[in-house]
């Protein structure tokens, strides 16, 4: 442990930080540098990357930190804000340790409320925990038939008709479609949305591996979805509906459709994405086929003398949910990104 030194990663030295990523079994999508870049572009909040380096001057850990300040929601160091996943990587137990010290030493430096390690495992007892989140990853198959075997038996007949429904998948470089059916799906179930900005800094920052899609049926928008592809994994990350797909099943088709595609591509998982336990989101993905993963999320506690509890399940924040609700669709999409900018 005398060999490791953990510091601040060099933003010039983005390649090396990736290519660690890239290589670590527990490296995500949202531990790569190009997440770093436009989260900061969008909602300027500070990164603090560290990594840790051995006497050889070689990359043997990273862990990705954000400041987010917020009047409303509090001041925390979070790993990763806006992502399912976070935490540090490293080569050994000893190595994830030594990063997790230094972000607890810098916590008590900024003087947050707490620091916020986003892991899917727990990596200590010593630190409190929360487990309200469940993630949902399936193995991928390279025919349509066998994805379609393994969606659950009622949800299959859902999926055989929206296919028989005469949906068009289209692609996109731009994010026009896109944010038009997800910023009037997050109104409608009372999100603030993040900016229209936010979405085109992702596809700037990621290219291919962001890809974006709007479903069709007669030149109709009915849903859209972007969604990022990282090793042999997809993740569909931001989908929306118009009112229409509660008849039309057209996410049903958007949904399938894509994994037929990226298994016949040589894609090996779909990563589903993180819901809350026992909401309709979380029993939606069960009649995939999925399976919940519970997700551990860490904290080391500074000025707070809690757990936060940001959950919209929480009482406290219906009232809000109930207004944003019934606002227009173009005055939430120009109040959502003040306000979700701090929701990291």
């Amino acid at each position: 442990m005398s060999e490791i030194v953990v510091e601040l990663a060099d933003i010039k030295e983005s390649a090396a930080w990736d290519g660690y990523v890239k290589s670590a079994s527990e490296g995500t999508f949202f531990h790569l540098s190009g997440w770093r870049n436009a989260v900061h572009k969008t909602f300027r909040h500070k990164p603090y990357y560290l990594w840790a380096k051995d006497a050889k001057g070689s990359v043997v850990g990273v862990l990705p930190l954000f400041q987010v300040k917020s009047f409303l929601f509090g001041h925390s160091l979070v790993s990763v804000p806006f992502a399912v996943y976070g935490g540090a990587l490293g080569d050994t137990p000893e190595v994830i340790r030594a990063l997790e010290d230094e972000a607890a030493r810098l916590a008590e430096k900024l003087g947050v409320d707490h620091l916020e390690l986003r892991y899917k495992h727990k990596t200590r007892d010593d630190w409190p925990s929360k487990s309200l989140h469940a993630t949902f990853i399936r193995e991928l198959h390279d025919t349509d038939e066998a994805n379609l075997a393994a969606v659950k038996y009622k949800q299959r007949a859902v999926v055989r008709k929206a296919v028989a429904a005469g949906f068009e998948t289209q692609f996109h470089e731009n994010v026009d479609d896109f944010f038009y059916a997800y910023s009037t799906s997050v109104r409608n179930l009372g999100t603030p949305v993040f900016s229209k900005q936010f979405f085109k800094n992702l596809k700037a920052e990621f290219g291919k591996d962001c890809e974006i899609v709007s479903i069709r049926k007669q030149g109709e928008l009915h849903c859209a979805l972007m969604s990022f592809y990282f090793k042999d994994q997809v993740l569909p990350f931001y989908g929306g509906g118009l009112p229409i797909c509660r008849s039309s099943k057209a996410m049903d088709y958007m949904y399938f459709d894509q994994t037929c595609r990226a298994g016949s591509a040589g894609y090996k998982w779909y990563d589903f994405g993180r819901s809350k336990k026992d909401t309709g989101p979380y029993n939606y993905k069960r009649h995939w086929g999925f399976e919940p993963q519970d997700l551990n999320y860490q904290y080391y506690l500074v000025k707070a003398t809690s757990l936060p509890d940001l959950n919209p399940l929480n009482p406290k924040y219906q009232l809000m949910i109930n207004t944003w609700q019934k606002l227009p669709l173009w005055l939430s999409q120009f109040l959502g990104p003040f306000v979700s900018r701090n929701l990291g």
